[in-house]
């Protein structure tokens, strides 16, 4: 990577995953092409770099961050744009194998973090997995934490002939002196979609959480099952639920948090994320196209229950253009009490176009509660190395649901 230049000023801007994707997989001719150039690499490490300066970090954790990131990509950071993507990786609309996101608590800088597949462009699934749990552990050695538990969960998710859409992807919090918490989000249905809840299920119970199934909500699909690597206050387990069709009031009944958020907050958020905030009295549209997931955080064994719910609304499915997703956004950062400023400087970061001519950079916008802790908003922007979705020519319809009375 050394001919990879990532000097601030070199790489200065001039301008202040889904593995449900209902968009035909390849590349998709009614998709433009993005307008970077240069490498893959070279792409999102100036990407980096401004969003972290953007979320307040300093030059030199910028610098690092951003060796990191091309570290661990691997061989694809060389990879030219002018190429199509490596793979039909499903972390972005585009398969462009990088992903950002901005965690917002009220009253604090937000935390940027990335999220990477670091297996992209391998020969098969068996690979990509082999050579994202080799990039993981050598993070372990270079920072000095553990793997234990995900080493107890390596036959469970990565079988010699793995199934699903993805094998591993890493998540990076990008946090001030250079050494970022690790996370890795693995697939449930790596033995097969109807292993999934088994797989989930014994995977909870080897480490040592042995009620924590029993607890989790109804979902269609289990998307995700996450471990907290590192310098972690309190390491989680999150399992990562599909819920297709959904409507706010049934959304208001995922948590299993005790003392979680009521019933009003997380219908507001569902619909002002969902822009659903100005229908009429009474009536509520179900989001069935892409759909909405849900996240349930365990921390502790006694007890089974989760002490973390977070529910992610994929904005761009229902949302004509990204100006309109970003002003959702800004309301939902704006109800509970935190400044928008950043997200709007990260936006300008990542790309110069206009927001009306995309939708998809800003992917989700979730909301968090996590026991003892403030509430937090997150924003996920795509990178679009790739390709830029095109803007909805007209509103996007939710089919409504029965009224609620």
């Amino acid at each position: 990577m050394d001919h990879i230049s990532i000097d601030a000023g070199i790489l200065h801007h001039p301008t202040p995953f889904d593995p449900l994707d209902t968009r035909p997989s390849g590349r998709v001719s009614s998709w433009v092409p993005t307008d970077a150039g240069g490498t893959l690499g070279e792409h999102a490490a100036r990407q980096v770099l401004r969003l972290c300066e953007a979320a307040g970090l300093d030059g030199a954790d910028s610098a690092a961050y951003a060796r990191t990131m091309l570290s661990a990509l691997g061989p694809v950071a060389e990879r030219s744009l002018d190429l199509p993507a490596p793979d039909d990786s499903f972390l972005s609309d585009d398969h462009t194998p990088v992903e950002f996101s901005l965690s917002f608590t009220p009253d604090q800088r937000p935390t940027l973090r990335v999220l990477l597949e670091p297996g992209c462009g391998a020969a098969d699934l068996a690979e990509n997995g082999r050579t994202g749990l080799r990039v993981v552990r050598g993070m372990a050695r270079r920072w000095g934490f553990d793997t234990r538990r995900l080493d107890e969960l390596e036959d469970l998710f990565f079988p010699p002939d793995p199934q699903g859409p993805l094998a591993l992807w890493c998540a990076l919090e990008l946090v001030p002196g250079g050494v970022p918490r690790v996370k890795v989000y693995l697939n449930p249905a790596a033995s097969g979609k109807e292993r999934s809840a088994d797989t989930v299920r014994e995977a909870l119970r080897r480490l040592g959480h042995h009620q924590a199934f029993a607890s989790l909500p109804t979902g269609d699909r289990h998307l995700f099952f996450a471990l907290d690597l590192g310098d972690w206050a309190e390491p989680r387990v999150k399992i990562y639920l599909a819920h297709h069709d959904l409507s706010a009031a049934e959304a208001a009944g995922l948590s299993r948090v005790d003392g979680g958020p009521g019933a009003a907050e997380i219908t507001s958020f569902f619909r002002t994320a969902a822009g659903h905030d100005t229908d009429a009295p009474g009536r509520d549209p179900r989001l069935d196209r892409r759909p909405v997931q849900s996240c349930h955080a365990f921390t502790e064994t006694v007890t089974g229950r989760p002490s973390g719910f977070t529910l992610y609304i994929p904005v761009r499915d229902y949302a004509r253009h990204d100006g309109e997703a970003l002003d959702r956004a800004v309301a939902v950062l704006g109800r509970h009490g935190m400044d928008a400023t950043p997200l709007r400087r990260s936006v300008a970061a990542v790309t110069s176009r206009r927001l009306r001519d995309g939708v998809g950079l800003i992917a989700y916008v979730g909301l968090a509660h996590q026991e003892g802790r403030l509430p937090r908003v997150t924003a996920y922007l795509s990178s679009e190395a790739y390709e830029v979705r095109p803007p909805a020519t007209a509103a996007v319809p939710s089919r409504r649901a029965e009224a609620v009375h």
